[in-house]
């Protein structure tokens, strides 16, 4: 249990929340939402100890123990990947290591006997004999094979990292967990891990993160920053998004009556409630939505983009075809002898377990990157944008951003031009902004503005939601939904998969899965885990 009392932090004359008190419980996992710059992190960092607040107190649960997920990538590089998992647990870390370096000591004292009698009996207590196996199932469940437990964490790569301080951080049952942004680099098949384990965790859990299925599937409680205030409500962050947009509607709907407005509140309050019965964790969060007080629903202050595609023209029916491609890399087959055609109003994520295959397969079909062998061919009516994964080269100059957009279209009228800026949220004196200076999510918003400028009826993304935040996702997947045209993406984002893609191909180093469905069907039938298992030559 973690309580807050009082809670207020401010830097200089900026305030991002005060007056906050809330009680964190043991069983629920709290979703940290709120847009860029409103405290997230921080709150997290006040939570942890790294930050003193401005005012107001943290308190935990007597003798409860608190794990943060590091975000120190070279903290633990001279440590084994096993012993970096087994330092999560602290305590338990230093008797171990109290042990070793008694046994080790070549004049072993009576005195000593006795201390290294107390530490195992401790050692014992604390499930010490199981701790080197456990913290191997944590390593093998987020995907770091065990021939590589013992490798240092310096001479693993940047995401696997990654993985293991996730692991450190889960390790040891802790009473609190704090998680900031726990699925980045982490693949679909791992994010589900992480779903299933955090779904059962009976622990406190807080987590900061921009993956929306992932938040709806752990959380039992959302915790909004906003307004300089922080407001727990009882749901998920689907359950906030819809109300706060359904609050917003009505108050946007002035002559709307308040007993009309608190009827339709209450509808749909209900509907969620009956959806929540289908959930992972269902008891706790349908109480609390059951006890929630509709004035608690309020619409949000975030600022939503404006992503608009409007395609030129609607594409014939000859979209693309592929016949025969193969491609490697680093001597590695990445996909062979493929041959798909896309269908009209195909809207197709490409899977792998390699990332490198989807980037490839659209280097290749945007004229970027040769196969090592066969053709594609697009049809006369279509023309794509693209959204690549690496976007470096294109921010590698001092232009303005008016300037950078500007190189990207023919009409040089700077209304026009900052008209694409504002839909992405760059306005005043943000669009005289140097591009070589912007940040990851600044940079991916440049870019969306550069493919809406295009007017193209089929759109190439891959992994399109890196960088951006809650607020930018949701946005671009509503209009992607909407979209009239064709779409071949690869991502991470089970939520951005499931509500836009109605075909999924998975790009294997000995073959293909090709298949018109719904994702979470996709992922659920056994057929085609079977042939999954066969095509990645598991056993």
């Amino acid at each position: 249990m973690i309580s807050v009392s009082n809670l207020g932090i401010q830097f200089g004359k900026q305030v991002l929340f005060q007056d906050v008190n809330i009680k964190f419980t043991p069983g629920n996992c709290y979703g940290i939402i709120g847009a860029n710059g409103a405290g997230k992190s921080t709150l997290m960092r006040i939570i942890s100890g790294q930050l003193s607040p401005t005012h107001g107190t943290i308190t935990q649960g007597a003798g409860e123990r608190m794990s943060v997920l590091s975000q120190d990538h070279f903290e633990f590089d001279e440590f084994t990947v096993l012993d970096t998992v087994l330092q999560g647990h602290t305590t338990l870390w230093k008797i171990m290591k109290e042990k070793d370096d008694l046994y080790a000591k070549p004049d072993f004292s009576d005195a000593d006997g006795i201390r290294a009698s107390e530490l195992e009996e401790k050692f014992a207590e604390m499930n010490g004999w199981n701790a080197e196996s456990d913290a191997a199932a944590l390593l093998s469940g987020l995907g770091i094979k065990e021939e590589k437990h013992q490798t240092l964490m310096k001479d693993m790569s940047a995401k696997e990292k990654v993985r293991v301080l996730l692991a450190k951080a889960l390790f040891g049952n802790p009473d609190n967990l704090l998680l900031d942004e726990p699925t980045n680099d982490l693949d679909l098949d791992t994010v589900t891990w992480l779903e299933d384990y955090l779904s059962n965790f009976e622990n406190t859990v807080l987590v900061v993160s921009h993956d929306r299925h992932f938040l709806d599937a752990i959380s039992t409680h959302t915790l909004d920053i906003d307004y300089h205030k922080i407001t727990l409500y009882a749901g998920n962050y689907s359950f906030w998004y819809q109300s706060s947009q359904l609050a917003l509607r009505q108050q946007q709907q002035q002559n709307k009556k308040a007993e009309e407005k608190k009827k339709e509140l209450l509808e749909f309050i209900r509907r969620f409630s009956a959806n929540v019965a289908k959930s992972k964790q269902t008891t706790s969060r349908k109480k609390m939505l059951e006890k929630l007080n509709i004035e608690e629903i309020q619409p949000s202050s975030r600022r939503y983009p404006g992503i608009i595609f409007t395609p030129n023209r609607e594409p014939g029916n000859k979209i693309l075809e592929v016949h025969g491609l193969t491609a490697s890399l680093d001597g590695d087959i990445l996909f062979k002898d493929l041959n798909f055609n896309v269908e009209k109003g195909d809207k197709i994520v490409f899977l792998s377990h390699d990332p490198r295959a989807m980037t490839a397969l659209f280097e290749i079909i945007t004229g970027n990157r040769k196969a090592d062998a066969g053709t594609y061919e697009w049809g006369q009516t279509i023309t794509t944008a693209y959204l690549p994964l690496d976007n470096t080269s294109f921010f590698n100059t001092d232009l303005n951003l008016v300037d950078w957009l500007g190189q990207y279209t023919d009409n040089n009228s700077e209304i026009y031009i900052k008209g694409f800026l504002g839909k992405m949220l760059f306005t005043g004196e943000d669009v005289l902004k140097s591009a070589s200076v912007l940040s990851g999510g600044e940079k991916m918003r440049c870019m969306i503005s550069k493919m809406m400028m295009v007017d193209a009826n089929t759109l190439i993304l891959d992994t399109p939601t890196n960088h951006l935040d809650l607020e930018s996702i949701q946005a671009f997947n509503n209009t992607l939904s909407a979209f009239k045209g064709n779409v071949l993406m690869a991502s991470h984002d089970h939520e951005f998969i499931q509500t836009i893609c109605n075909r999924e191909i998975e790009l294997t180093p000995n073959g293909v899965i090709d298949k018109m469905m719904d994702y979470d069907d996709y992922i659920s039938d056994p057929r085609i885990l079977e042939a999954k298992e066969k095509l990645y030559g598991k056993k």
